[in-house]
């Protein structure tokens, strides 16, 4: 199986292309019902922060026809799924929360279709919805399978006036059998930790901690330097005699003051702590190279501390809802092959980035993207059903960065290309435009007059269309840009035909191209090291 980026409907491409126990661990991160609106930040070439935003998605349900069909047919498939499905309808009534668990319910159940016998699913969600989750995750996958809800502290202190501060999310953690994975995962210890336990010292300066000896259960004597010695009461000494023997000939046993005997546990021999179910450690700071600008990012940490607890090099880690691709880097990262699925564009274009910036362009080639448009009748076709996806994709096949929708200044600008022809002060900028629509002579023209405004070095129009021979004129009156590396147009005009074909802008090299996202940190190696990433 191929590493996949699937761009659509996640339901749909869950019963299409998942087939039945394929994949070993599930991470989802879905919209919490928030009622709110998500929006990327961008950062200007200069690296501050912008003020321009592009909505993200909007995290708001509202009951429909297609709630209410989604409803009905967990509600015929029987089963427990159906018996809180039909709760929740009394409780609920048609609420936004009601559509936002009818959303979900077809997809955990395909989410448990498609895992394998060993494989788990971890649930992101925050209180908002969490318990209705929680309920709904015990009716698909049994009250039995569900292991922790971890809590993970997302931030420090918040100030949310009139209660106490929510700055937690909640992790449920279910397997899809008794079969699982497992991988215990350790922290390291504190210093208050340390020095409270790890106070003894060998002649050499090992530190150790005098660990016991013995376990639970009345046993037989043992011999101790010489001596046969019973157990506490209760007790029974946890080796046998051989082991014992050997691990006082490599000095392993201690002797207390009374002369009890105790196991030698030597800090460096240590993994550290185990994992728990509270989760401070891992903190998405405000700022910070590991920032992309995307809403609901979580830190890389966080994925692979989930990655490698519950899946083993070379399994298939799935994110139905995979945002800026924080599981998809980590599962790339850790060796596994992953499945990412998102419904906006902006989110595959992102993800493609990210990968490219970690991990070099040659990336490209270990990966395949199904559901962009692969001739001109499907790009026309999602220019139909969703004109901003469509303008999204477009952009993303010149690497350009996407531009809030405002009055006035950016008038008639879709996507922004930034470049430097000689130090990182000569800030050189291509501008488009994207039409999905019929193209005409004054849509060349109004760029013009936008490429003059703004001082830009070329103007590129994105059309459906061929344009006509007097487009073309319009846009050869522009005239020429001179860089070092030559002319260029000032007024490129682009198809979809030719951004199939590979056809990009004739510009200078993009080498410091400001892309819409912030760069993505190189990926490290096992050692730390940076992978460098190929020009």
């Amino acid at each position: 199986m191929p590493n996949t980026l699937y761009y659509g409907d996640n339901l749909k491409i869950l019963r299409e292309y998942v087939a039945d126990e394929s994949v070993d661990l599930v991470y989802l991160d879905p919209p919490f019902n928030s009622n709110a609106n998500y929006n990327v930040l961008f950062a200007e070439h200069s690296g501050e922060k912008a003020a321009s935003q592009i909505r993200a998605f909007e995290d708001t349900w509202t009951w429909s026809l297609e709630a209410e069909l989604a409803l009905e047919e967990m509600i015929v498939a029987g089963g427990q799924v159906s018996l809180a499905m039909q709760a929740f309808r009394k409780l609920l009534s048609t609420s936004n929360m009601m559509a936002y668990l009818a959303m979900m319910a077809p997809r955990l159940v395909e989410l448990r279709r498609v895992l394998k016998p060993t494989g788990s699913i971890y649930l992101h969600c925050d209180p908002t919805a969490s318990h209705y989750l929680k309920l709904l995750m015990d009716a698909i996958f049994g009250p039995r399978l569900f292991l922790n809800e971890v809590v993970w502290q997302r931030t420090g202190a918040h100030n949310d006036a009139g209660r106490y501060g929510r700055n937690t999310d909640a992790i449920l953690f279910y397997a899809r059998s008794d079969s699982r994975t497992w991988n215990p995962q350790y922290t390291a210890y504190d210093s208050d930790y340390i020095a409270e336990r790890y106070h003894y010292k060998d002649p050499d300066g090992r530190l150790f901690w005098p660990n016991q000896i013995t376990g639970a259960g009345q046993g037989p004597p043992r011999v101790f330097r010489g001596e046969l010695l019973e157990p506490p009461r209760g007790r029974h000494w946890a080796y046998t005699q051989e082991d014992l023997d050997r691990l006082e000939r490599e000095g392993r046993i201690y002797y207390s003051a009374t002369g009890r005997p105790y196991i030698r546990n030597y800090l460096d021999e240590q993994k550290g702590r185990l994992v728990q179910s509270l989760w401070t450690d891992i903190v998405m700071t405000k700022s910070g190279a590991e920032r992309l600008g995307y809403p609901t990012q979580k830190p890389l940490a966080l994925l692979e501390r989930i990655i490698l607890a519950s899946s083993n090099e070379g399994d298939v880690v799935l994110d139905p809802f995979c945002g800026c691709g924080t599981a998809i880097d980590a599962a790339q990262k850790l060796g596994r092959r992953w499945i990412g699925i998102d419904v906006t564009y902006l989110a595959i274009a992102l993800i493609r980035r990210r990968l490219r910036d970690a991990y070099g362009e040659s990336i490209d080639d270990t990966y395949e993207v199904v559901g962009e448009p692969a001739s001109v009748a499907d790009a026309r076709v999602l220019a139909e059903a969703d004109p901003y996806q469509f303008q999204w994709w477009a952009l993303d096949q010149v690497h350009a960065r996407g531009v809030e929708r405002k009055k006035g200044a950016d008038k008639g600008i879709d996507g922004r290309i930034y470049f430097t022809e000689g130090d990182n002060s000569d800030v050189k900028q291509i501008i488009v435009s994207v039409k999905a629509g019929k193209t005409q002579v004054p849509h060349v023209r109004d760029l013009r007059g936008v490429l003059d405004r703004e001082g830009a070095a070329i103007g590129v129009l994105i059309s459906m269309q061929e344009p006509t021979k007097p487009m073309r004129e319009e846009a050869a009156s522009a005239g020429l840009y001179t860089s070092p590396w030559g002319k260029h147009p000032r007024l490129q005009l682009l198809t979809v035909t030719d951004l199939l074909a590979g056809k990009g802008i004739d510009c200078p090299p993009l080498r410091h191209v400001s892309q819409t996202f912030k760069k993505a940190p190189k990926a490290k190696g096992a050692e730390g090291q940076e992978t460098l990433a190929l020009e």
